[in-house]
């Protein structure tokens, strides 16, 4: 087939001066084979920092820069033995994460900064496609040395625990709630962010190198808390915040008032077992969403897709700026306006807003909500007379996060205990108050990151390899006290 443009039927010289000479068959192979140039070009912009501020961005310690030169070298293959190095699930990370590090990329002081999520999931991309991916079980004299270990909860903290602690020999059984692994990410991130076959391959490669998966198992009821003891000599507790923050306003339980977990959740399902409409549908609905961050902006591109008549998301906080604010200068992450995939689809946003009470049907069904303009002084939001007005709606999805883990029958048989946060009390070393037992992502942190789930994931696995053999080689990213780059005595 002829190549109209030139591009890439003309040789070509590499970093290193070598002439390629591509020929196309099939166009797909000109849009990849021009996504790779596009990717190393990107890559070349990395400036091989003699500090590089984007390792502290990331919680991970992603050895960005290595990765970069590699693929502006066209050595995809070593750029990916670098991308695995520090972190079990790139492909998660490069669809999922807000990119902490190129908020410190300090080519980002006075220019755009290298769009290294984007050169992540190229590469991850490529890695598949390759072949490159494969199981990676211990041998058998770690196998012999290892000992069991229950993790319980498979969203990306549990997943990269267990697959650090199979890696180094010991005998994983993830134990997870819902019917299929994989947490929030299967069930709480919808399929237009991150479509599930990208999990499902790396389960596949969990099972290849001896990861064992129970589902449709709540620790502490299906299997108790005593149980876990026994037969494991090792316990990960990793089963995030899931305790949702409620709105505590008149006639909040109304019929069409809904968590936005719940709602995510259900039409997520949905999708994946081809069932038609769930339980809890936006279509021909007037919906409100009040939050405005990524959940609310995954609420909105699963109502525009199910057919919502119209869709307003809601934010208490005034509108961000368009550019790095001067209180919060480089390398932290800022708090600018930003448009995700979602929004750019439809919807509208309303600022500085305060929702004071839903109002109801002679149904018992909201059918619009009261709410008022706010205005943030000194720290405190304070309500502007005569802003009060009704917002017509028929469905309201609450997207404010969470307050923390969920107490029940696991934590109480363990002798575990929140703290002041709701958070799993836990020491520097991700350890429990009982021996044994190690708590690792939101569970521990409160409501954080898929970054800083995988990074305390990998940690916590460290920790439990140390617990059971006395020492570890497993990496360890993060202290279960670290935090994200901010001014100093903020």
């Amino acid at each position: 087939m002829a190549d109209p443009t030139g591009f890439l039927t003309t040789p070509r010289q590499t970093a290193a001066r070598r002439p390629v000479d591509v020929r196309i068959t099939d166009w797909r192979e000109v849009y990849a084979a021009m996504h790779h140039r596009d990717t190393q070009r990107q890559a070349g912009r990395c400036m091989d920092c003699g500090v590089p501020f984007c390792h502290g961005g990331c919680p991970l310690g992603n050895l960005i820069p290595e990765w970069n030169d590699l693929v502006w070298r066209q050595h995809w293959q070593d750029a990916v033995a670098r991308l695995h190095a520090t972190n079990n699930f790139p492909e998660f990370t490069g669809l999922l994460c807000p990119a902490p590090c190129e908020s410190a990329c300090v080519l980002g002081i006075n220019a755009n900064p290298v769009a290294i999520k984007q050169i992540e999931i190229a590469l991850i991309d490529r890695a598949w496609a390759e072949g490159w991916v494969a199981s990676q079980p211990p041998g058998p004299v770690a196998r012999a040395a290892g000992q069991r270990v229950a993790v319980v909860g498979s969203g990306p903290a549990g997943l990269a625990a267990a697959q650090q602690l199979t890696r180094a020999g010991h005998a994983v059984t993830v134990f997870e709630r819902d019917d299929r692994p994989g947490g929030l990410l299967r069930y709480g991130i919808p399929e237009f962010k991150m479509e599930k076959w990208r999990l499902d391959r790396r389960l596949d490669q969990m099972r290849g190198e001896g990861t064992a998966f129970e589902c449709g198992v709540e620790a502490g009821v299906d299997v108790s808390a005593a149980d876990l003891r026994r037969d494991y000599r090792a316990v990960v507790l990793a089963g995030g915040a899931r305790v949702p923050r409620a709105l505590p306003v008149p006639s909040a339980g109304l019929v069409g008032i809904h968590q936005a977990m719940e709602y995510l959740s259900l039409s997520n399902r949905a999708v994946a077992d081809l069932a038609g409409e769930p339980a809890v549908s936006a279509r021909g609905r007037h919906v409100v969403i009040i939050g405005g961050g990524d959940t609310g902006a995954d609420c909105l591109g699963t109502a525009l897709r199910q057919g919502a008549a119209s869709v307003t998301q809601l934010e208490i906080m005034p509108r961000p700026p368009e550019q790095r604010p001067a209180g919060q200068p480089w390398p932290t992450y800022p708090m600018i306006f930003r448009v995700s995939t979602a929004h750019e689809e439809g919807g509208e946003r309303l600022y500085a807003v305060s929702t004071e009470e839903f109002l109801g049907d002679e149904n018992g069904r909201v059918r619009a909500l009261r709410l008022t303009d706010v205005d943030m002084a000194d720290g405190r939001l304070t309500v502007l007379d005569g802003t009060e007005r009704e917002l017509a709606c028929d469905l309201v999805l609450l997207a404010m996060g969470f307050t923390g883990a969920e107490e029940g029958a696991l934590l109480a048989g363990l002798g575990a205990s929140l703290t002041e946060r709701g958070t799993v009390r836990r020491d520097e070393a991700y350890a429990a108050e009982v021996p044994g037992v190690f708590v690792a992502g939101d569970m521990g942190r409160g409501q954080s990151l898929i970054v800083w789930a995988i990074a305390e994931g990998r940690s916590a696995a460290a920790a439990t390899d140390r617990f059971l053999a006395g020492s570890t080689t497993l990496p360890a990213a993060i202290p279960a006290s670290a935090a994200p780059l901010r001014l100093s005595g903020r």
